[in-house]
């Protein structure tokens, strides 16, 4: 029989709450708050034989999609070069086939680079000029394209949503609230996201569950669930308490007192009972990490022999504004991911969700510049990791992906474009059935001088109409995660709205 979770054992409370990675001490000083969270259920029982990780890629400000995946169709190219511009202040890049040649930045990198999906839909296409490596991922299979992606409340179409009989996204359009709707399915303020909720389903499948949960960029409530707490890891490794030599003012006794300070408290408050227990958790992983983390040029992620501050040059990009070699923080970010990883079996890790970040994609202006010069960051990140990833043995475990605010508008506001809503998103790993395109290519219209786009996929500015939901997207990498149906309706309620043969968008590996 089940006991009621109302009413726990404390044998029970102690099980839950090593579950969620806190200490028996922990537990006992965190009084009603620590009963609260030890009295969660405890994690379904998803698949997790096995290692896997998800790895979110995020690129806050809005992804301009049309620069990043263009159909290049006689019609396609057409409206694109109309709304775009192709002269040197335009931010319209250069057909498939253009040699290099002098003038704009997009001049000097020559046309767009064409692929070949399997399915291509009865189109032609191709990628911006620097991510060649993309396009040789994309070419041996190993990375997809999902089309038009982007958060819905259900099947919508263009008529329903300007008669304003569709339900809508809450605050479409908006930075912050559309981050938020992206990593949680609701507008800005909520505390729970879908990887986190994720996690909540394999926390008990981890030994170490305070490393289940894992951002290399901040706080992200793409992480957070009911009981995945997010562990936040500096590029360079664990965050400490003091130096990195394990002490305060150069001493270790003044760090040892320092953290007996902070892991208790003499007031009797829910506030300084949760300071303690966070700061215990992170003198406690840290302490694990010391042991458990390689360094830095230990693996394939890293190149060992450097002198002290010297950048690792496998953590470089060619900057193709300046033609020199320039630090890459998402590289940088990702190799964190990858010495995790590489420890997951000293951690007893089954299960992991990552999040990493390339902020800048809030192109209003001079977007050839800034744009080009985070897609061949991206680039050459997506191409480093999986370069590490395969050389560790994990690739086929190990499935990477991104996301952002919103893709941009067709129309160009002078050397920029404004917030639009459907953008294309790129999978990447050795279970990704690459090489193709999964979703609709959305079809380009022409304008109506009026703001307005004379296709069904387009609306004001040419910003895309989803018709590939957020929720389809998640569901299918989590399917692969392991959870099973009625997990994935639980963490992602709005993928009722869809039919079943809508739910899977079919670019996982069973």
């Amino acid at each position: 029989m089940t006991r009621p979770l109302s009413n726990p054992t404390r044998r029970e409370l102690l099980r839950r709450g090593v579950a969620l990675g806190l200490s028996q001490p922990a537990l006992s000083g965190l009084g009603g708050l620590g009963l609260s969270l030890a009295a969660m259920g405890p994690a379904a029982a998803a698949n997790t034989g096995g290692y896997k990780a998800l790895v979110c890629v995020f690129l806050p400000g809005g992804n301009d999609a049309y620069n990043t995946l263009l159909a290049t169709d006689s019609s396609s190219w057409a409206a694109y070069s109309a709304a775009r511009e192709t002269s040197d202040e335009g931010i319209a890049l250069a057909a498939p086939g253009t040699p290099a040649q002098a003038g704009s930045l997009h001049a000097r990198l020559g046309g767009v680079l064409p692929i070949s999906p399997i399915n291509a839909q009865g189109r032609t296409l191709a990628v911006h000029p620097v991510l060649g490596a993309v396009r040789d991922l994309f070419a041996a299979q190993r990375l997809a394209f999902i089309a038009n992606v982007g958060p819905l409340s259900g099947p919508t179409t263009k008529t329903a949503y300007l008669a304003g009989t569709a339900p809508r996204p809450p605050k479409l359009f908006s930075h912050n609230d559309q981050v938020s709707v992206w990593q949680s399915f609701s507008a800005e303020g909520t505390t729970r996201g879908w990887g986190g909720l994720m996690a909540d389903r394999v926390l008990s499948a981890n030994t170490q569950s305070m490393f289940t949960s894992i951002s290399v960029s901040g706080n992200a409530v793409w992480l957070s669930g009911q009981g995945a707490r997010p562990y936040q890891l500096a590029p360079t490794g664990a965050i400490h308490i003091g130096g990195s030599d394990g002490t305060v003012y150069g001493s270790a006794t003044v760090r040892e007192r320092m953290v007996a300070l902070m892991r208790n408290t003499r007031v009797d408050s829910v506030l300084h009972r949760e300071h303690a227990a966070v700061v215990g958790r992170s003198v406690d992983a840290d302490v694990l990490l010391s042991g458990a983390l390689p360094g830095a040029g230990a693996g394939p992620w890293g190149t060992s022999g450097l002198s002290e501050g010297q950048v690792d040059p496998k953590l470089q990009f060619l900057d193709p504004e300046t033609n020199t070699l320039m630090p890459n923080p998402l590289a940088a970010q990702l190799q964190a991911v990858a010495r995790m990883i590489a420890a997951r079996s000293t951690l007893g890790m089954a299960r992991q969700v990552f999040f990493v970040t390339l902020p800048g994609f809030d192109t209003h202006d001079l977007q050839p510049s800034r744009h080009t010069r985070l897609l061949a960051q991206l680039a050459h990140g997506l191409k480093y990791f999986d370069t590490v990833t395969t050389a560790m043995g994990v690739d086929d475990f190990v499935t990477t992906f991104t996301a952002s605010d919103f893709g941009r508008t067709l129309a160009a506001n002078g050397d920029g474009s404004d917030h639009g809503w459907g953008g294309h998103h790129l999978v990447m790993g050795g279970a990704v059935k690459g090489g193709d395109i999964y979703g609709r290519i959305p079809a380009y219209g022409l304008s109506d001088g009026k703001g307005g786009f004379n296709s069904a996929d387009q609306l004001q500015g040419g910003a895309l109409l989803p018709t590939t939901s957020t929720e389809a997207y998640a569901a299918t990498m989590g399917k692969w995660f392991g959870l099973s149906d009625s997990e994935l309706l639980s963490v992602l309620p709005g993928l009722s709205a869809w039919n079943n043969s809508q739910r899977n968008l079919g670019f996982m590996a069973a």
